[in-house]
């Protein structure tokens, strides 16, 4: 059994929901996780794990620069054992753009970073113009309406395939 580090960044919250259910179907197998958000990661952290798991949310087509700024820092350590990452992403709710080798921004991110961890996963996130401000919610509706999703400023919807992310986090336990 493995002690997994399950290291997250969100922007409204949801890239840390499919952190909590991964957690979840990892220790079902009987692993360890510890799960924090990227910026509570420390070398030492990174060190007295097995296996190193990130995830990352986009807005406007960006990872947060934080994790970015993670991964070539500490990239080193995780090349140095099991490691996987995964992008949470609206696109991604189409299934053309749906996996690791045809969505477009874990392409650009991990060919910027130079890095390739030895599992790679995309899920569709979460949409919920309530809960943005006037500017992120007509952005975000902007480029809906341009990528034909939902425009109505009352949808809340999430398009996350959770039985993909129950797939993912069982071939997490199988990295080595």
């Amino acid at each position: 059994m493995s002690n997994t580090l399950l290291i997250y960044s969100t922007t409204d919250g949801h890239t840390k929901k499919i952190s909590l259910k991964m957690q979840a179907v990892i220790e079902q197998q009987g692993h360890t996780v510890t799960l924090l958000p990227v910026e509570e990661v420390t070398t030492d952290t990174l060190a007295s794990h097995d296996a190193i798991v990130i995830g990352a949310s986009i807005r406007y087509g960006k990872h947060q620069k934080v994790v970015s700024h993670f991964i070539e820092q500490h990239k080193a350590q995780l090349e140095s054992k099991p490691s996987a990452f995964y992008t949470v992403n609206l696109v991604a709710r189409k299934p053309e753009k749906c996996q690791p080798d045809t969505n477009p921004y874990i392409i650009k991110f991990l060919t910027q970073l130079e890095w390739k961890p030895s599992l790679q996963g995309v899920f569709a996130g979460k949409l919920n113009y309530q809960q943005y401000g006037p500017i992120d919610r007509n952005m975000i509706r902007f480029i809906m309406w341009m990528t034909k999703g939902p425009t109505d400023p009352k949808t809340n919807m999430e398009f996350t395939d959770w039985a993909s992310v129950d797939q993912f986090a069982l071939a997490v336990c199988d990295m080595k």
